[in-house]
């Protein structure tokens, strides 16, 4: 059973979203814990799965040029198999960085890095096009990033 985040928790978990590589002294000093209570709550929240996992955020300008395209894509009717190698082939393909299903006129919306729009102009008809199913694809090019994190807010807003 899991229990109720405290404001201590959710301090680690603000904490652990900004920097995951703090060690549990840091972390501690961050969240005004001793380093022993620390590291079992920290233990606690991974064990309930409040952490999913760590990992590292990339810079991509050191990779060269890249721009982020959203695609949104009109499907057909898909089978389970259809269905299931669809979601393989998403899974499988590293450019593609996020997709989800979405209401309204269009079914998917991917989002995807590209090179160039040159690359991802090869991109859709060696790649988006011979998804199972894809019946149409609509783009948006960014032009700008404002806001990019991996943070969730874990504070409840009041509006």
């Amino acid at each position: 059973m899991t229990e109720a985040l405290t404001p201590i928790d959710i301090k680690i978990l603000e904490q652990v979203q900004k920097d995951a590589a703090l060690s549990t002294t840091e972390l501690a000093e961050r969240v005004g814990l001793s380093q022993s209570p620390c590291w079992r709550r920290l233990q606690r929240l991974r064990e309930e799965g409040y952490i999913v996992g760590q990992v590292a955020v990339l810079d991509r300008r050191k990779f060269g040029e890249s721009l982020y395209i959203f695609a949104t894509l009109k499907m057909v009717t898909l089978s389970d198999e259809q269905r299931a190698e669809f979601n393989r082939k998403i899974e499988n393909t590293p450019e593609i960085m996020e997709c989800h299903t979405i209401f309204g006129e269009r079914d998917v919306l991917l989002k995807i890095i590209a090179e160039s729009l040159d690359w991802y102009q090869k991109f859709i008809f060696r790649v988006i096009l011979k998804l199972p199913g894809v019946q149409d694809v609509q783009s948006t090019v960014t032009l700008s990033e404002i806001k990019q994190t991996t943070a969730i807010p874990v504070r409840k807003t009041r509006l």
